[in-house]
């Protein structure tokens, strides 16, 4: 009998969780629109703001702030593109959802463990008086980089400017406060944490004004036209409720974490993991191996019977060099990296048998790699 095969993609998409798998089926047998008056429609306007609510709780924040939306790609363009800001900053190591938002955006630099450089920070800030919105991921999802953003905030707060987080990555991996962050807008994506895809969510600070990016209804304040996905935003409202267990396994998850890299690395010296020398998410690998290309150890992984992502998951399938291995300055690596990332679901067992598949692949000349990855 073949093994069952072993999901460590988590930063692309955690799987769904069964409690939260309960509340979506329950939330679409009962059906109704939200903004309906009668009962149908109340009862679903309930699951939506009783799931607005426990987001607000999970992220440090209040439920009038929080805005749903359909994905965390449409979160951080309301929070860029709805911004009255002319001048928009982002770091070099965002994610594609923001870079391709903001295409004439200043790219503010990092260094070689993913961490956003402060002095270039401020001296871009410092150089144009123009109000400004910078973006700043708080945890990356290829590296699990940890960026410093209070102090980011601070030295933005002393150039005038506003800052937005995506956070999408750090629910029941880090413990954070939307409040304590100081920061003014916010991303969350449910299907990151356990919850459904197709629910997520801005949230701003108050007096923060955004213009809504579709028109038509008065849905979400406003500034989100469109019936809400009442049962996706339900299964949202449960993952958010289930973060803490995730965070109770945070250091036995990080202890996997680690013991993962060090089999790798007992087994393949040369190979390196990218952003080991910074704060990182306890999930999170990105294991670069010279010699054998993403594509290779991805499909190899594949066949092996494990499920591992080179790169952001968010590429319709592709899999490419990564961007940001380039922006950190790991130009010779970025070709070879792929990311493991942990989880729920994630066992001891799990860990041995991937460096076990892992270290038994043979690097293959580049010519021979390329052509299997188009196989």
């Amino acid at each position: 009998m073949a093994a069952k095969p072993i999901y460590l993609d988590y930063n692309a998409s955690a799987p769904v969780k069964p409690a939260v798998l309960r509340v979506v089926v329950e939330a679409m047998e009962q059906g109704g629109n939200p903004s309906s008056v009668h009962g149908f429609g109340r009862k679903a306007r309930r699951h939506l703001e009783d799931a607005r609510a426990a987001v607000a709780e999970m992220a440090g924040a209040a439920p009038e702030d929080v805005i749903f939306t359909a994905s965390g790609t449409e979160a951080n363009h309301l929070a860029l593109l709805g911004s009255s800001r002319k001048r928009l900053l982002v770091s070099a190591t965002e994610h594609d959802s923001v870079l391709q938002a903001a295409a004439e955006a200043m790219r503010v630099p990092v260094d070689r463990n993913g961490v956003l450089d402060l002095c270039a920070l401020d001296a871009a800030l410092a150089a144009d008086p123009t109000p400004a919105l910078l973006s700043v991921m708080l945890a990356n999802n290829e590296t699990g980089v940890i960026q410093p953003i209070a102090a980011i905030v601070e030295i933005a707060r002393r150039h005038g400017a506003l800052v937005h987080c995506d956070a999408a990555q750090a629910p029941g991996r880090i413990g954070f406060s939307f409040r304590d962050l100081g920061v003014d807008l916010m991303t969350l994506s449910a299907h990151k944490m356990g919850g459904p895809l197709g629910a997520a969510a801005l949230i701003l600070r108050p007096g923060v004004s955004l213009a809504s990016l579709l028109k038509g209804g008065g849905q979400e304040r406003g500034l989100r036209a469109g019936t809400e996905n009442a049962a996706a935003i339900a299964g949202f409202g449960a993952a958010a409720d289930l973060v803490h267990e995730d965070l109770a396994r945070a250091t036995e998850i990080r202890a996997q974490r680690d013991r993962l890299e060090a089999l790798c690395l007992a087994a393949e010296p040369s190979a390196v993991v990218a952003g080991a020398g910074a704060d990182r998410l306890p999930n999170t690998a990105c294991l670069a191996r010279p010699g054998m290309i993403s594509e290779t150890q991805v499909m190899a992984l594949d066949l092996a019977g494990f499920a591992v992502s080179a790169g952001a998951a968010c590429s319709s399938g592709k899999v490419r060099r990564s961007a940001v291995l380039d922006a950190m300055g790991l130009q010779e690596i970025a070709a070879h990296a792929i990311r493991v990332s942990l989880g729920w679901t994630t066992q001891p067992d799990d860990i041995t048998r991937f460096a076990e598949a892992w270290s038994g692949f043979r690097p293959r000349s580049k010519a021979t790699s390329m052509a299997l990855a188009t196989v």
